[in-house]
């Protein structure tokens, strides 16, 4: 089944200047990139997106951690997109992210972990909507 998802390359990896590596590796795994943006995130804009976590104690970090620099949003589509793109980024905690996978390769720590990716299918359509009209994507 076609899926979308969200890619989110963070602050860290774009002060690295990592993001064509990134876009490299994503596209070299067969995703359509419907859509792509570069942006500051507003802290209103962070806490909105990041909101299923405000009651964890990393919250705030968080925010303040996307909105320190620009962000490139990039809307993928392609058959089992959620669980092919999470394996292509790896674990959340580089030190435990297999080989070869975005986050084990331009991550620095589970904090500053180079890419947000969306959990599920139907946050993947939500994440997606979140950054994207639909007349923006291709």
């Amino acid at each position: 089944m076609i899926q979308r998802t969200l890619c989110i390359i963070k602050p860290d990896a774009v002060r690295k200047n990592l993001q064509g590596n990134i876009i490299q590796k994503i596209s070299d795994s067969g995703f359509k990139m419907l859509g792509m943006k570069m942006l500051n995130l507003a802290d209103q804009t962070a806490g909105k997106f990041y909101e299923i976590h405000k009651e964890r104690p990393f919250y705030k970090e968080l925010c303040s951690f996307m909105t320190s620099g620009p962000v490139v949003a990039i809307a993928l589509e392609k058959e089992n997109a959620v669980a092919d793109y999470r394996t292509l980024i790896g674990a959340t905690d580089p030190s435990e992210a297999a080989e070869g996978t975005i986050r084990k390769l331009y991550a620095d720590s589970k904090s500053e972990n180079a890419v947000h990716g969306s959990d599920s299918e139907e946050n993947g359509r939500n994440e997606v909507a979140f950054f994207f009209a639909e007349s923006e994507l291709n």
